[in-house]
């Protein structure tokens, strides 16, 4: 087929009016249609839901928690490491602290903070490490089947957050016994 013979083919209709395409084009958006009270009903209702879902979050509803967090294990780990202090949990205070300390103009108190800094900062590395057997070697004697890869450091990671700051929250206290 030439394109002489392609242009001389016709569609069948005419081509329709810039105006009658338009006006057909009005009704079918993509968008749906609705008021400004109805659109802040659903930001409101979209709000709330969010806040519903955060709070169940921080509760540590299983429905609720991210792939990361969510099994049985994984709350296990949550409570046998909100069942103790760490010394990482109070590595940003620590640090505050040293900040106060190189404030001050004599440079024995700045060496002083430099030195409690990276001291606080090895110990929660040591405490982290045993912290992670010790983890591994508990899940592995309760949970058999499961798995205990990337346990330990889920485990010193969240003992490295101060407790209040820690998502989803501490469901036991510091020093009571886990099961």
């Amino acid at each position: 087929m030439t394109t002489s013979e392609e242009n001389s083919q016709k569609k069948g209709r005419p081509t329709p009016k810039r105006k009658d395409a338009q006006a057909s084009n009005k009704f079918a958006s993509l968008a749906p249609a609705s008021t400004k009270a109805e659109k802040k009903r659903a930001k409101e209702a979209a709000r709330v839901a969010r806040m519903n879902q955060r709070a169940a979050y921080l509760r540590g509803d299983e429905s609720a928690l991210p792939a990361r967090d969510r099994g049985a294990e994984k709350k296990f780990v949550r409570n046998y490491v909100d069942s103790r202090r760490s010394i990482g949990e109070y590595f940003l205070p620590v640090i505050g602290f040293v900040l106060i300390l190189s404030l001050i103009p004599i440079s024995a108190f700045a060496v002083a903070g430099i030195a409690i800094m990276y001291s606080v900062l090895l110990v929660s590395v040591f405490d982290g490490f045993f912290l992670s057997r010790k983890i591994k070697a508990e899940v592995a004697q309760r949970f058999p089947e499961k798995s205990t890869k990337g346990l330990g450091l889920y485990g010193w990671l969240r003992s490295t957050q101060m407790r209040r700051m820690r998502a989803p929250k501490p469901q036991v206290k510091a020093g009571e016994k886990i099961n």
